[in-house]
């Protein structure tokens, strides 16, 4: 079996940060020893990793990302092997991907349909949550058997009428299910009839750029159907985890859910944090490449975000990665902003910008761990496997320095995309060297992994609730 060292870093997980040797055997970590303790001394290793210098990280952990989506009769462009091996160049390690169930099929087709895909070509670990977009009596059934074997989390949707969209009382029978076989719904939390009517009210007034995409969507709506899923929730007994909460009303729903005592959770995106209408409103088409929904908000609700990370009001950070290149794909929207494929790329750049966010003072070393890493992998079962460093936990490890300088490019990116959202962003902060159960998939600038070593992850139920 294989013996790894890594030596001189200091050791961060959301719980502590402590200078410390890390020793693997195979897939996983079995021990640590501080420094000084003379412990590590005594270990034998058939590699040794410097990491004098450097933070020693739990590999992150991004639960929201979609690979091949079929989205407005295009796909998202980043495949499961390109889209993994992108994560794994940005330090994480484990993904959680979407499977879809299409209206009148089952959830288990849905859930076959994404195996296939993913099976084989993943350079990272990967688990997948269900989106419940037919609710029946048989899907229903069917939630119970997906949450048996590892698929314990389902998605509906208040947005997109006609692809995914679920009323008050779909939504409310699935939550009931979800309450009795524990498993947790995750809503996109829109009140897509009404943006309905002022995508068509804004169409028909010329209003055709980029830019309306946001404005149609309105903060209210957010902060509506926000509110709605929060009392559905309550009144079914069922957790809540409400993805990609981009609004500062939103986020105060949230909040009062919470100060309530009832087990609501909140998601938001580096987009969210990072960009806002702005880059929406940029020249010409170039707004189309910000399309995505929950869109981009005002600057201002940028802080009211950071805020609710800070106080624990919203717990975890994930992407939402669903890329579209702008040439061929994004345009599809020219002249009809209601027909640019909804989303961004970013599954690359969540750890570093992040890091830049421990930098500018905003969050804490061990925040930006427990939000991109420890959190997300108690929110969908697979802590402590994942999401830290500590004996019996998978050896999902990420050297990172600090002090490196970088600057996000499209043309430095791996993601499989013709643009970056981040363009020209300076960080302070990059991976050096990353392992996935193991294994180096990363060193120093060279990739040295390899599809099919990603292997798939059942997960338990959600570990806030135990």
């Amino acid at each position: 079996m294989n013996r790894t060292v890594i030596r001189g870093g200091l050791v961060v997980t959301a719980a502590e940060e402590v200078h410390a040797d890390v020793l693997v055997e195979g897939e996983k970590v079995v021990a640590l020893a501080s420094y000084g303790s003379g412990v590590a001394e005594g270990w034998t290793a058939d590699r040794v990793l410097d990491a004098r210098g450097l933070y020693v990280i739990p590999g992150g952990v991004d639960a929201h990302t979609h690979m091949e989506l079929p989205f407005g009769g295009t796909s998202a462009s980043d495949t499961f092997e390109t889209g993994t091996r992108a994560a794994a160049w940005g330090g994480t390690t484990t993904i959680v991907d979407f499977a879809v169930q299409s209206v009148g099929s089952s959830l288990r087709e849905g859930l076959d349909t994404w195996h296939a895909k993913a099976q084989g070509a993943c350079a990272i670990d990967y688990g997948f949550h269900m989106i419940l977009a037919d609710v029946t009596e048989h899907s229903l059934k069917e939630m119970d058997l997906l949450v048996a074997e590892g698929v314990t989390s389902f998605k509906l949707f208040m947005a997109y009428p006609g692809v995914f969209y679920s009323d008050d009382g779909k939504i409310l029978r699935a939550m009931q299910r979800g309450a009795e076989n524990g498993g947790l719904i995750m809503m996109h939390a829109e009140n897509g009839i009404a943006i309905d009517v002022l995508v068509e009210q804004a169409l028909a007034a010329g209003k055709t750029d980029p830019r309306y995409h946001g404005e149609v969507r309105r903060e209210l709506l957010e902060a509506e159907a926000t509110h709605r899923a929060i009392k559905l929730a309550q009144v079914a007994g069922s957790p809540l985890y409400v993805v990609h909460v981009s609004a500062a009303s939103a986020v105060a729903e949230l909040a009062a859910a919470r100060r309530q005592g009832l087990s609501v959770f909140g998601e938001t995106c580096p987009q969210y944090l990072f960009l806002s209408t702005d880059n929406l409103a940029e020249p010409g088409f170039e707004g189309a490449k910000y399309v995505c929904s929950t869109p981009l908000r005002p600057r201002e609700h940028q802080a009211e975000l950071w805020k609710g990370l800070r106080t624990g009001d919203l717990q975890v950070v994930s992407t939402d990665h669903c890329p579209f290149c702008f040439s061929g794909q994004k345009e599809l929207g020219r002249g009809d902003f209601s027909k640019i494929p909804n989303g961004l790329p970013g599954v690359e750049n969540r750890m570093d910008l992040l890091h830049q966010a421990v930098v500018e003072g905003r969050i804490s070393r061990r925040r930006w761990i427990e939000i991109a890493c420890a959190a997300p992998a108690r929110m969908f079962g697979l802590y402590p496997r994942k999401g830290t460093i500590a004996p019996g936990a998978d050896a999902d490890i990420v050297l990172y320095d600090p002090a490196a300088r970088q600057t996000l490019s499209a043309a430095t990116h791996h993601m499989n995309v013709d643009y970056s959202a981040y363009e020209g962003k300076e960080v302070t902060g990059k991976v050096r060297t990353v392992l996935s159960r193991g294994a180096v998939v990363i060193d120093d600038g060279a990739y040295l992994g390899r599809a099919g070593h990603g292997r798939y992850q059942p997960r338990a139920t959600c570990q806030y609730l135990d």
